[in-house]
Parts: structure tokens; C-alpha cells; sequence
């Protein structure tokens, strides 16, 4: 018996005293991947709000708009506008967003069931962080398809951008109600999932966690609200322009002492 005791007990310390075996490349790629799908949603975040700053320059004028518009087709870099650039740089944001939804998916339910069981684990908790999850993912999942649409209709028609232009596509075109549905969609689901990157990965993270999370949370309600209400005054400028220029519906915007700027 005690020959046996002193067999376990060496035994025991041998484990103890043994290296941890290293994780098979396999057991990494879930980090991995997670860690790509927080890159590129952290990337597609910034990225919405610098595009809404730059969308809202309508509010500044139909000169200012049409000044960021040739700003990013090279305009004033090489003394005449490529919409090819424009086309090239939406075309990076796309491939950026399949990467992120693909990614994502992996955290979607995959069945009915899966749904159901977790509604009633959220209906059952009433936690708000886990509420806002599922919004994240139903607003996620929308936005695949709108933002597809807005995006193919970029990368495919660079030069129809401007005041007149993008006006006539919001108003005429009938673009304003997938715009009005993308704005919420997008806002609400950038800010829960900014939130959500700051909370998993630590950044700003005090000596008090709970006080960190409410003052996160307090912060993405600012920013989403801010963005929410600066989007409604940028849509609501371009149906104005769009409904007063609808006579005259394809005629680009020229500002005074500007004559042609697009490449032949």
C-alpha cells in the first residue's frame, strides 16, 4: 500500500514538474481568427465615421461636398479627377466587409434550434451587454446585404458622386429608404461593436471594471446618438437637393469657374 501511495506521489510530481505541452496549431486558429474579425470590425468602425464626416460636408455647402468628391479622386494631386480611385478604394472596403461578415459568421447560431435556445437564455438573464449581442448580430446580418448594394453601386459608378449626383441617387433613384434603414443599422451596430472590441480587449480599462463598463457604454449612447443625428441631417440635405435638381435629374454639379474635371 504504501508502495503504491509513494508511485502516485511520484507520479504526481513528475506531472507537475513536466513542461505544459504546446497548443497543436489546430487549438490556435480560433484565437487567430477572432483576432482577424476584431481587426477588420475595428477597421470598418473608424472607417464609418470618417466616411459619415466626410458624406456630412453636404452640410457645409454643395461646393464643400464637391470638393471631398474630387479630394479622392486625385483632383488635386494630379490636376484631373480618376473615379478609377474612388472605385479601387471601395473595392478594398468591400472585400473588408465580406472578411469581417465571413468571420463572423462562425458566432451566428447554425440552426432554429440555436436561436431559440439563446433567446431564452437572454429573455431569461435580461442582461444588457448580452441583449446588445443580438442586435449586433441582427443589425450585422442586414447590413450584409444593404451595404452591399450601396457598395457595388460606388465601386461600379465612381463618377456619380457629388452634390447633384449623390442627390439624385438618394431622391430619384429612390436610393433615400435603404439609406434611411443602412443609417440606423450601421450606427447601432459599429457602436455595440466598437463597445464590445473595448471591452474584450481591455483598452481603457480603469481599477474598476464595473465603473469601466458603464462609462463605455455611456460613451458608445453619445456617439451613436451623435452619428444617428448627424446622418438624418445629411440624408435630409441630399432630399432636398435631390427634389429641387429632379428636373434636371443626371446633370453633375459644377462649381463656378470649373469646367470639366473627369477623365475622358
Amino acid at each position: 500500500m504504501a508502495e503504491s501511495v509513494t508511485q502516485v506521489k511520484s507520479g504526481t510530481e513528475n506531472m507537475t514538474d513536466s513542461p505544459v505541452a504546446p497548443l497543436a496549431p489546430a487549438a490556435r486558429w480560433p484565437a487567430r481568427l477572432d483576432l482577424l474579425q476584431s481587426g477588420t470590425g475595428l477597421l470598418l468602425g473608424l472607417f464609418m465615421w470618417v466616411h459619415m464626416m466626410f458624406v456630412s460636408s453636404i452640410l457645409l455647402g454643395n461646393d464643400a461636398m464637391w470638393t471631398v468628391a474630387r479630394f479622392f479622386e486625385g483632383y488635386y494631386f494630379f490636376g484631373r479627377s480618376l473615379p478609377w480611385l474612388v472605385s479601387l478604394l471601395v473595392g478594398c472596403v468591400f472585400a473588408l466587409v465580406i472578411a469581417h461578415a465571413a468571420l463572423a459568421l462562425r458566432k451566428f447560431p447554425s440552426s432554429y434550434r440555436q436561436y431559440r435556445e439563446f433567446r431564452d437564455h437572454m429573455d431569461a438573464m435580461k442582461h444588457s451587454d448580452t441583449s446588445l449581442w443580438y442586435w449586433q448580430v441582427v443589425t450585422g446580418f442586414g447590413l450584409f446585404f444593404m451595404a452591399s448594394v450601396h457598395l457595388y453601386i460606388m465601386m461600379t459608378h465612381p463618377s456619380r458622386i457629388g452634390p447633384f449626383e449623390s442627390a439624385d441617387r438618394v431622391w430619384t433613384d429612390l436610393m433615400w429608404p435603404l439609406y434611411l434603414v443602412m443609417l440606423f443599422a450601421v450606427e447601432f451596430h459599429g457602436g455595440i461593436g466598437l463597445y464590445r472590441l473595448a471591452l474584450k480587449w481591455g483598452w481603457f480599462e480603469g481599477s474598476n471594471p464595473s465603473v469601466t463598463r458603464r462609462r463605455l457604454k455611456a460613451f458608445k449612447w453619445v456617439i451613436t446618438v451623435f452619428f444617428l443625428a448627424l446622418g438624418l441631417a445629411t440624408l435630409a440635405a441630399y432630399v432636398k437637393i435631390g427634389i429641387e435638381h429632379a428636373p434636371d435629374y443626371g446633370q453633375p454639379y459644377v462649381p463656378t469657374g470649373i469646367t470639366a474635371v473627369h477623365t475622358p
